[in-house]
């Protein structure tokens, strides 16, 4: 194996608990949004890769949302949490139960902000009374509808309808994001050559109403104008 990747994986997995262990020491909302938020620009800076938002007018510097995103790569929250770099809006993971066991992520994954989701439960209850919890402490809530990364050609794959019950059960407005940029391919380029400078483009969409009627899959298109 090549040794700058053995290098960055090595510096990833370092990094990534160490900051794990610094979140496991503060439950303060705000200061776990700082160290996610510090974390992100330390390892994009390693990895020379730098966030664009097309239509930053468009970020909300406040408020609550269910926000809603496409998924191609590991580092997706990372782009996510530096897009919204100056909003003050405290997003709360939700993570599937194999990252909270990961060997690489666990720690920082129990750690930075999210609700666990254990899809092998016949029971949701606690799930969503972990969501619940969060919203009332003022938090928004950050998904994947997807449910898994996408790694075919179309740009986004089909939608779970999950999330809209997320944001029906909490009156929260969806919020559509769109990583334009695969940031997987991105992510691949900048372990192979770190020293050029890599982009991510990044596009914010209008507000979706939770009572909508048309299917989740279908309003995160429009939003973007995307056609599978």
């Amino acid at each position: 194996m090549d040794h700058k990747i053995i290098t960055t994986a090595l510096y990833a997995a370092y990094l990534t608990n160490w900051y794990g262990l610094l979140l496991s020491r503060t439950k303060d909302k705000d200061e776990i949004m700082r160290l996610r938020l510090e974390y992100a620009k330390i390892l994009f800076a390693r990895l020379n890769i730098s966030v664009k938002v097309l239509n930053k007018e468009k970020i909300p510097t406040e408020g609550q949302y269910l926000l809603i995103s496409n998924h191609r790569s590991i580092i997706d929250p990372v782009v996510i949490d530096l897009a919204f770099e100056e909003s003050s809006i405290a997003g709360y993971w939700v993570a599937k139960k194999e990252l909270y066991n990961s060997l690489f992520f666990g720690l920082f994954i129990r750690n930075a902000g999210t609700v666990l989701l254990d899809r092998e439960s016949d029971n949701m209850a606690g799930f969503f009374s972990r969501v619940k919890k969060v919203v009332n402490d003022e938090g928004s809530i950050y998904i994947f509808p997807e449910g898994t990364r996408n790694k075919g050609s179309a740009p986004i794959s089909e939608f779970k309808e999950g999330p809209r019950i997320i944001a029906i059960k909490n009156r929260l407005p969806m919020l559509p994001v769109y990583i334009k940029t695969n940031a997987s391919e991105v992510l691949k380029e900048a372990i192979k050559k770190r020293s050029q400078k890599l982009e991510i483009e990044f596009e914010i969409g209008d507000l979706i109403d939770y009572k909508s009627k048309l299917p989740l899959h279908e309003s995160y298109k429009n939003a973007f104008n995307l056609r599978n």
